[in-house]
């Protein structure tokens, strides 16, 4: 069964006669006949029934008929969406993000996207800087809002916030929890536990950057990859862990009840870009549809007091 002879039994069954359903197929009626047949033949079914005086659909045949409209329709719906897709008038997009992009970038962006790009389906996927670099690798992922940039020429990048700085997280009891900020260089008497490398190496990075600069080496006794399990380490045991101000805020660390409280790190206090990238030889056009509704190099105005007040274990 072949699609145009789905088009030239359509075209029969509106006109019912073989003169002017071949002219409008731009066809001769011997060729057209020649269509239904091989049609019939390969349904093992007559579709139309005719003799001198008239063309008719069997029974056979208007039930076909509904049928081969729905498959003409849908090819037609497919070739349209194609030709959108590679226009970039719609498509879909897989975009990763952090926690600081849902909160200062995602909301601006995704609206102006939505009145530009409305046919353009985008599947949002919260992940740590590690794991959107290696879906945006696999293809997985189109786009990865991630701490610092990539190295690799397979990527590209634009900044889009800086200075998101780090904190230090404690548990309640620990001796820290209730100063307003601590000299980065007093890490050097503390137990830390730190996530892996992969997870996050721009914040990792920073963070040792730190100590590097201070001149003091940070004794990491243990590991916990996930936030929550930082805090909740911290909260039984004199560790010292790390977070982003945003993602302490959105934990509620300092609040009553919480068994964490978030502490300002000073001299220097560690800080963090806020990058997209995407494939060097990316061929979504809506990669950079995306892109051009992006806000780059702002930066992330938080409110330090809201969770590193005075007196941080409140």
């Amino acid at each position: 069964m072949e699609f145009r002879h789905l088009v030239s039994f359509i075209t029969i069954a509106e006109e019912l006669h073989f003169g002017r359903a071949a002219q409008r197929l731009h066809l001769t009626q011997p060729s057209l006949s020649a269509q239904l047949q091989k049609l019939e033949k390969s349904l093992g079914v007559q579709l139309v029934a005719r003799n001198s005086h008239e063309v008719k659909l069997t029974p056979a045949g208007r039930e076909f008929e509904a049928q081969a409209r729905l498959v003409v329709a849908q090819l037609d719906r497919a070739a349209e969406v194609a030709k959108a897709t590679a226009a970039g008038r719609s498509g879909t997009l897989d975009v990763g993000y952090n926690l600081p992009a849902s909160r200062h970038v995602l909301p601006a962006a995704l609206t102006r996207m939505t009145e530009r790009h409305p046919d353009i389906e985008i599947s949002l996927w919260e992940k740590r800087t590690g794991p959107q670099l290696a879906a945006l690798a696999d293809g997985t992922l189109d786009l990865a809002l991630v701490y610092g940039h990539p190295s690799s020429s397979a990527f590209r990048y634009r900044r889009l916030l800086h200075r998101v700085p780090l904190v230090a997280v404690v548990g309640r009891r620990h001796r820290w929890a209730e100063r307003p900020g601590v000299p980065f260089a007093e890490l050097a008497g503390q137990n830390c536990v730190l996530f892996a490398r992969d997870q996050c190496p721009a914040m990792y990075d920073a963070i040792f950057r730190a100590a590097a600069e201070t001149e003091i080496s940070l004794a990491i006794t243990h590991t916990a990859d996930d936030p929550g399990a930082t805090a909740h380490m911290v909260s039984v045991r004199p560790l010292v862990g790390f977070a982003s101000l945003p993602r302490a805020i959105s934990m509620g660390m300092g609040a009553p009840g919480n068994s964490s409280v978030a502490v300002k790190l000073l001299d220097p206090v560690p800080t963090l870009d806020l990058y997209a990238v995407w494939r060097a030889e990316e061929k979504n056009p809506a990669v950079e549809m995306l892109l051009e509704c992006l806000e780059f190099s702002g930066s992330v105005h938080t409110d330090t007091a809201s969770v590193v007040p005075t007196r941080a274990a409140g």
